[in-house]
C-alpha cells in the first residue's frame, strides 16, 4: 500500500472518530451535561463558593467528602445548574448547591421548596423582599417569615436567631426547608403543610372548615410546577 493510500485511510478513520464524538455528545444525557459526571475540581470550586456564602449566614453545611458524599453532590450541582437556567439566573447556583444537599438529607423534594420560594418572592427570587403589612406585621426575605414565627422555627433548625438573617438567602432556604418538614411530619400531607406554611397553622384549619379540603391554590400550584421540574429531570 503505497504512501498516499495509507493518508487517505488515515484521515478517514479520523474524521469517523470525530463524528462519532459529536454524535455521542449530542445524545449525552441530560444529566451527564448538566452535573452527573463533573470532575472532582468542578465540584470543589463550587462548594467552596457557596462555603463562602455560609460564612455569613451562620448555617452548616455537609462536609465535602468526595470519597463519602460526591454522589450526593454531583446530584447537587445539577439541581443548582438546572435551577439557575430556569430563573433566568435569579436563583444562584449557590443556592441550589445548598438546596440540592440540604432537601436530599431532610427528605424533602428540592422542587418543591424552590416553587415555594419563587411564590413567597413574588417570582423575583429576591432575599430582600418584604411582604405588605397585615395585623400580624410583615414577612420578610425570600421565604417570607414573619417575626412571631421565624424565632420558633430557628430554634427548631437549632440556629440563632436576628431579623436581620431572614434576609440571608441561605438562611431563608435554610428555615424553609425546616419549616415544611416540621409541618409535613405533623401533617403527612404536602396539601396540608404547604397550605399551612402559606396561612399558618390556624389558616389552615379555617381554610378546611370553609372548604373541606386543604387543596389550595398555593399548595396545588407549586406540587403541579415541582412535578414538571421533575420530569425534565428524569
Amino acid at each position: 500500500m503505497n504512501t498516499r493510500k495509507k493518508w487517505v485511510i488515515a484521515v478517514s478513520i479520523s474524521v469517523l472518530v470525530v463524528l462519532l464524538l459529536v454524535v455521542i455528545q449530542r445524545d449525552m444525557p441530560f444529566k451527564q451535561q448538566y452535573g452527573k459526571d463533573k470532575d472532582t475540581a468542578t465540584l470543589e470550586e463550587a462548594y467552596r463558593s457557596l462555603e463562602k456564602e455560609l460564612a455569613t449566614a451562620q448555617v452548616d453545611v455537609i462536609p465535602f467528602d468526595m470519597k463519602e458524599h460526591r454522589a450526593l453532590w454531583e446530584r447537587a450541582f445539577h439541581l443548582s445548574e438546572h435551577l439557575y437556567q430556569d430563573s433566568s439566573g435569579y436563583f444562584q447556583k449557590e443556592w441550589g448547591l445548598f438546596l440540592g444537599q440540604l432537601s436530599e438529607d431532610r427528605g424533602i423534594d428540592p422542587y418543591v421548596v424552590y416553587e415555594l420560594l419563587k411564590v413567597e418572592s413574588g417570582h423575583t427570587f429576591d432575599p430582600d423582599a418584604i411582604g405588605p403589612e397585615t395585623r400580624y406585621g410583615q414577612a420578610y426575605g425570600m421565604a417570607q417569615f414573619m417575626e412571631n414565627t421565624a424565632p420558633w422555627i430557628a430554634e427548631m433548625a437549632d440556629l440563632p436567631y436576628e431579623k436581620e438573617l431572614l434576609f440571608h438567602p441561605l438562611y431563608a432556604i435554610r428555615l424553609s426547608v425546616e419549616y415544611l418538614d416540621f409541618l409535613y411530619q405533623q401533617y403527612n400531607d404536602w396539601n396540608y403543610a404547604l397550605t399551612a406554611y402559606h396561612r399558618g397553622m390556624g389558616g389552615l384549619e379555617s381554610y378546611i372548615a370553609r372548604n373541606g379540603h386543604a387543596k389550595s391554590e398555593y399548595a396545588v400550584t407549586i406540587q403541579e410546577r415541582a412535578k414538571k421540574h421533575a420530569a425534565q429531570s428524569a
